[in-house]
């Protein structure tokens, strides 16, 4: 189950109706599937999409969109500050990022400016956020480093980030987010 919190207000939801309530007020889909599969760090993308194609494929039609793929970090990843370091930087994409969680957990940080203070969303397998194209925000691994996420998109170009270069994510960088 997520947990949102706003750092600046010192507030924390735990619940998960007012969590979903609070992301869809802003234009972010947030809900649960059942993560019932295992798999070792070594399983394939093809493994863990045909665990979960039940879900998806149905989702995928719905939403139109046309492909998916499998990250799947770990602390033995090679390259792993590479990797973590892409990910914390606040960016955009053209298109709707959607993450299914299937293991683990990793920290979705918003800044969606105006009145709006900067939130994070930890996810935990089971949780299925969707990130509105444009949406300025950056994903942060957590200490562990371990998470298996299923992406979905209309198009592969739509995963390209684009920096905003903003900073802002620097301020937020040592948040301890629970």
């Amino acid at each position: 189950m997520a947990t949102l919190t706003i750092p600046d207000k010192r507030l924390t939801l735990e619940n998960p109706d007012e969590i979903q309530d609070y992301l869809a007020q802003r234009g972010i889909l947030y809900t649960q599937w059942e993560a019932h599969c295992a798999f070792s760090n070594e399983a394939s993308q093809e493994e863990i999409l045909a665990a979960y194609e039940h879900a998806l494929k149905p989702y995928m039609a719905e939403h139109g969109y046309q492909t998916a793929d499998v990250i799947s970090v770990h602390p033995e990843t090679p390259n792993l500050p590479e990797i973590r370091a892409k990910f914390l930087r606040e960016h955009t994409h053209t298109e709707d990022e959607v993450r299914f969680f299937v293991d683990g957990q990793g920290y979705f940080w918003f800044n969606l400016e105006g009145d709006e203070p900067v939130f994070c969303v930890k996810c935990v397998a089971g949780d299925l956020l969707s990130v509105p194209a444009n949406f300025k925000h950056w994903f942060d691994l957590g200490p562990v480093a371990f998470v298996k996420t299923i992406r979905v998109f209309t198009d592969a170009s739509g995963w390209t980030p684009h920096y905003t270069d903003s900073g802002v994510d620097a301020h937020y960088r040592e948040a301890v987010v629970g």
